[in-house]
């Protein structure tokens, strides 16, 4: 079966950045897998770059506008672990690019049933033992990243970089979604997002988070330009750079933002508890010793 052609961002990026390189076999139309240099050039290593498109033909009805359903989610992994194993041996991981323009995991009962969880959760384990296992792993967000879709396709990144465009958009919900469930209009929530950064959708509240390594401002994101392309390269080689010369593989770096002290207060007190819990615990065990 051959690709479908989609009109999305996740598609043009792909087909862009890994300039026209051969698509894997073996994988559904709603996934692109390829490995391509991140020069133009063809210098480096190659990269290999996971996308989720949209797939008018799907035989899942709740998989065609560009969704992460049951085959997406394992199919994710399954590259990323193929990768991991490849490079088991190797001392240079090779790099994973997650271009991410998805709406939304694949709601409907079948998914359901069948363990959409398992499957999405299968994705987002294969890329952060992507991370722990060396490979520099990017997250670049070229359109939405809704839901659970972004969870399992990109969100554990060593690194998150984005395009500042109103069609880049990060949340838990589409806007319909939180609307209907804060029981609120669609203007009222994003009167409220105006006021609140973790309920809004654009990418510079999302920044304000302290989730976004690098964003960029460019030309023509819908068809980038030459370029677009060039700066966007620019910035992986530089992520690329970041990554090695940082020891901890871990994501503790999206963590002190300002708009994320919450976030840390709560995670403190988590451990703090969680130890006083486990020193006490010995205690009493201790204390039964005869």
């Amino acid at each position: 079966m051959t690709h479908a052609v989609a009109h999305a961002r996740g598609a043009r990026w792909f087909a862009d950045l890994t300039d026209k390189a051969p698509i894997h076999a073996g994988y559904s139309d709603a996934l692109l897998v390829a490995h391509a240099p991140l020069d133009k050039n063809g210098n480096g290593k190659p990269a290999l770059y996971i996308s989720v498109i949209p797939d008018p033909d799907n035989r899942f009805p709740r998989v065609r506008n560009g969704e992460v359903g049951l085959v997406e989610g394992w199919e994710i992994a399954r590259a990323v672990q193929q990768q991991i194993h490849a490079d088991r041996d190797n001392s240079e991981k090779t790099p994973i690019v997650a271009v991410i323009d998805v709406v939304s995991q694949a709601y409907g009962r079948r998914e359901e049933a069948f363990g959409i969880h398992q499957a999405l959760a299968a994705a987002a384990a294969a890329y952060a033992e992507a991370r722990l296992a060396g490979h520099p792993v990017i997250g670049l967000l070229v359109g939405k990243a809704i839901s659970g879709a972004f969870l399992a396709h990109g969100y554990q990144a060593n690194r998150l970089i984005a395009i500042r465009d109103d069609q880049v958009q990060v949340h838990a919900m589409g806007k319909e979604s939180a609307a209907r469930i804060t029981m609120r209009s669609v203007d009222a929530l994003e009167a409220l997002a105006s006021k609140v950064p973790p309920m809004a959708y654009d990418i510079e509240n999302f920044a304000s988070l302290g989730l976004l390594w690098r964003s960029l401002k460019l030309q023509a994101p819908d068809a980038p330009t030459a370029s677009d392309l060039a700066e966007t390269r620019a910035v992986l080689k530089e992520a690329l750079i970041d990554i090695a010369a940082d020891p901890d593989r871990s994501l503790n770096s999206r963590l002190g933002a300002k708009n994320r002290q919450a976030t840390l207060k709560v995670r403190t007190l988590l451990r703090d508890q969680w130890h006083r819990n486990g020193q006490d615990a010995q205690n009493s065990r201790q204390k039964e010793i005869p």
